[in-house]
Order: structure tokens, then C-alpha cells, then sequence
């Protein structure tokens, strides 16, 4: 704090805080926060599988997986049996209580919202699914 000393007339004492321990003090700061936020990110592992072409004998024997289904219409299947959202908890529980794998596969539409898909994974967790993957989007037929 610096102070002068009035040295005429009508004046009076003024003073003005030294602010550079302040500014020294902030900078501090500034430097750990910013090397605080790569830290504190969280990363989600994803798997993707290869390409590979499913040929008709492959496609024709059963599967024991689990695929919901989120339709245009805004209706929900479970392999390809319809459901409604507030049935799907029940659902969940009921098929992955007894089963050792727990895995699902999301099959969305493209006009869904993305809430609605979160939402189904969140009852799919609810239920005790460990993995959750995604079905990518059928091709277009190249006929």
C-alpha cells in the first residue's frame, strides 16, 4: 500500500492497495485449476467389432441374444415382441434374473430421440445388464 503525502493545500492523505501479491495469487490459482481439468475427465471404453458379412446359413439359426428394438412409430420390442415403456423394467428383470450373460443390443431408429434410448439403457442397467451394444444400420440394398 503506497500512501502519499499531500504537499500543497486541501489535501488529504490517499492511499491505494498494491494489488500485484493479488495478481500473483490468482495466477497461482489459474495455473492449478487448469491443470486440474484433464484430470477429472471420464472416458467410456467402446468395442467395435470388424465388418463381416452374415451369410443366409448363419442368418437362419436361432439366437440367444437380446435386442430391443426402438421402432419409428415409437413403440418398443424385445425380439420382436411388442412392448410398451413402462412394461420394459419388468421385462428386463424377468429375462437377464436368470441368465449368466448379461448382455443387450440396442437397435434404434433414426428418428428416435436420443432419451429415449438413454432411458432404455438406463432400466436395462436397472435390471442388472453388464454390457450394452448397439446394432449398426442395415444397409441399403444395393439392387
Amino acid at each position: 500500500m503506497s500512501i502519499s503525502v499531500p504537499t500543497g493545500e486541501g489535501g488529504g492523505f490517499t492511499s491505494e492497495p498494491n494489488v500485484v501479491p493479488m495478481i500473483d495469487i490468482l495466477l497461482v490459482l489459474l495455473i492449478i485449476f487448469m491443470m486440474q481439468v484433464p484430470l477429472s475427465r471420464k472416458a467410456m471404453d467402446a468395442q467395435v467389432p470388424p465388418e463381416q458379412r452374415q451369410d443366409q446359413e448363419q442368418s437362419e439359426t436361432p439366437s440367444n441374444n437380446i435386442v430391443i428394438e426402438l421402432t419409428q412409430d415409437g413403440a418398443y420390442a424385445i425380439n420382436g415382441q411388442p412392448t410398451t415403456i413402462g412394461e420394459l423394467d419388468a421385462r428386463f428383470h424377468q429375462i437377464y434374473d436368470v441368465r449368466p450373460q448379461k448382455i443387450l443390443f440396442v437397435k434404434s431408429a433414426p428418428n428416435r430421440r436420443y432419451e429415449d434410448v438413454i432411458e432404455v439403457m438406463d432400466l436395462a442397467r436397472g435390471a442388472g445388464v453388464q454390457v450394452i451394444g448397439f446394432t449398426p444400420p442395415e444397409a441399403a440394398s444395393d439392387n
